[in-house]
């Protein structure tokens, strides 16, 4: 990932607290699910609403744009009604074990986030597995 000014990362950072302000998320599910520091306190999340970005830290950022690529596919899925994003998000979806995708979020760390990316972007799921697949010969 490439290096983000203070500025880009406080964009980010708004864009991204909005979002999980928007999917109701509580402050301890905010910290899980952006994977932030420890030493990151949940009073910090106010700040982070108003006027300081997150931690130049690449796993939070690869958080961060995961979330994003989340919100933006959901954007794309339910073009006409934001409410419906929020309410794919909190249902039980059978290729989740019934668990909504907003718990695998929380509880599924980046695998959680990956899968859920996975489910509503089949690009995002292309990429990843084109990006790992071997090529090997095809059998005479």
């Amino acid at each position: 990932m490439q290096k983000l000014s203070g500025e880009e990362r406080m964009v980010l950072t708004r864009t991204t607290m909005n979002l999980l302000d928007d999917w109701g998320l509580q402050a301890k599910e905010m910290m899980a699910v952006l994977d932030l520091p420890e030493t990151v306190k949940v009073r910090s999340l106010g700040k982070y609403r108003d006027s300081t970005p997150f931690p130049d830290n690449p796993q939070v950022m690869k958080r961060v744009h995961l979330l994003l690529r989340i919100a933006e596919a959901l954007r794309t899925t339910y073009p006409r009604s934001a409410e419906m994003g929020k309410r794919w998000m909190r249902q039980g979806h059978r290729r989740f074990g019934k668990r909504s995708p907003l718990s695998l979020v929380v509880q599924g760390g980046e695998n959680g986030l990956v899968a859920v990316l996975s489910e509503l972007d089949c690009s995002y799921s292309w990429e990843r597995t084109a990006s790992t697949a071997v090529t090997q010969p095809r059998p005479s």
